[in-house]
């Protein structure tokens, strides 16, 4: 699907909120910013899900942390992991507590045990209280990952 395509996609499908198809609208005369917007699908690096917050396919909204943790839950319950579970720690920055939200939600729908942090409490700071509760003898053992 070319990157316009996906752009019309997006403004048509009732699967997308208005706000997000608003804010489609509201580049609707700018070819470059629809083009830079999803002319690829954001890219999970080292660091984990990274990039500018917005509507599109190259953009951090809650539908690409949907696509990305549906791949982790896909994942994890092809390996048994369900019940051993996952945790997920957000911090101050813009979105991360309703990316987080997004996260635990679609993970419990593939029936993932999933265990928040407290607000802010960020990944570092979790890293003990989850290699406790989820059984892991060493903590600094334990992997985290950005979404």
């Amino acid at each position: 699907m070319s990157y316009r395509e996906q752009y019309d996609f997006w403004l048509k499908d009732a699967y997308f909120d208005g706000k997000t198809k608003d804010e489609l609208r509201a580049i609707a005369d700018n070819e470059k910013e629809i083009e830079d917007r999803f002319y690829k699908e954001l890219e999970f690096g080292t660091g984990g899900l990274r990039g500018v917050i917005g509507a599109g396919t190259n953009r951090m909204n809650i539908y690409t942390v949907r696509k990305a943790t549906q791949g982790l839950a896909n994942y994890i319950v092809s390996q048994g992991g369900k019940e051993k579970g996952v945790a997920i720690a957000y911090d101050s920055r813009r979105m991360s507590p309703e990316f987080a939200d997004e996260a635990a939600l679609c993970l419990a729908a593939k029936g993932v045990r999933v265990r928040r942090s407290a607000p802010h409490a960020g990944a570092f700071l979790c890293a003990p209280h989850t290699a406790l509760h989820f059984g892991n003898c060493d903590y600094r053992k334990s992997q985290s990952a950005g979404i």
